[in-house]
């Protein structure tokens, strides 16, 4: 199984990213699909959540508004669109996988920093 996140980069306060996150190696409609992000030395924290049908979409209070978080089941793929970005959003950003049969797996991560 491999989880490979895309999409981060440096971006100036009030600006757009989007991320991505492919996944190979699983049944990827039988996963629920998730972005954590994490600073260091700090946990890391659940940003949002998408069910395998879509259906169910969970935001954390400070990114809802901003944040969209979007999977298309054909192309294996979870994507979080950020806009509004502030200097909080700054983290490493982390896919991750979780199913009752298959297990959970992690991306490697990707680094997201706004700053101007």
């Amino acid at each position: 199984v491999q989880l490979v996140e895309s999409g981060g980069d440096l971006v100036q306060p009030g600006g757009s990213l989007r991320l991505s996150c492919g996944a190979s190696g699983l049944t990827f409609s039988w996963y629920d699909m998730s972005w954590y992000r994490q600073v260091l030395g700090k946990e890391r924290e659940l940003v949002a959540h998408i069910d395998r049908t879509s259906h169910k979409i969970y935001y954390r209070d400070s990114v809802k508004g901003r944040f969209t978080i979007s999977r298309d089941n054909a192309k294996n793929t979870v994507t979080l669109q950020m806009n509004s970005l502030k200097a909080v959003d700054s983290a490493v950003y982390y896919c991750k996988a979780e199913s009752s049969i298959g297990g959970t797996f992690w991306g490697q991560g990707t680094q997201v920093t706004v700053s101007s």
